[in-house]
């Protein structure tokens, strides 16, 4: 069954259950794909693949995150505890994340395969790294990762 169909199907499930909080973070997920079907002419050639789907429940997953921290900020622990629950569900639907170890083991074959010798080099590096995990780590780690391997070139 492909992860859209999956969506659907979880969405009925959660709306006879009247569970709001899983209604409210599948649909968000659905509303993104709607949002990217009709975004722009490319978009609307292309097929909604998993990938695709994963990559905006990405999206939808860190913009959580980004609430979880600002509400924590203001000390506003109600919509924490909100943010937190739709963020497990949207996480359902993602990949398993990958380890730093095994972040750090595919950022040293990419390395190596591009031929990376400096920290200058990473751009190279983080093109072809962040097509190979996409959607299973955070940009940011992964960035940090491959710049302390490259600085200890």
């Amino acid at each position: 069954m492909s992860l859209y169909k999956e969506l659907n199907e979880d969405l009925k499930k959660y709306m006879k259950l009247k569970d709001k909080d899983k209604v409210n973070a599948i649909r968000s997920i659905i509303a993104a794909v709607k949002n990217f079907k009709t975004s722009s002419a490319k978009s609307k050639e292309q097929e909604i693949t998993d990938e695709i789907i994963i990559e905006l429940a990405s999206k939808e997953a860190k913009k959580r995150e980004e609430a979880i921290f600002s509400y924590e900020k203001l000390d506003r622990n109600d919509l924490v505890e909100h943010e937190k629950s739709e963020l497990e569900i949207i996480k359902k639907y993602l990949p398993q994340a990958l380890t730093n170890e095994e972040i750090s083991k595919i950022a040293l074959e990419t390395i190596q395969e591009t031929g990376a010798k400096s920290p200058s080099d990473l751009g190279i590096v983080m093109k072809s790294l962040i097509a190979k995990i996409k959607g299973r780590a955070d940009g940011k780690a992964v960035n940090k990762i491959v710049r302390e391997m490259l600085a200890g070139l």
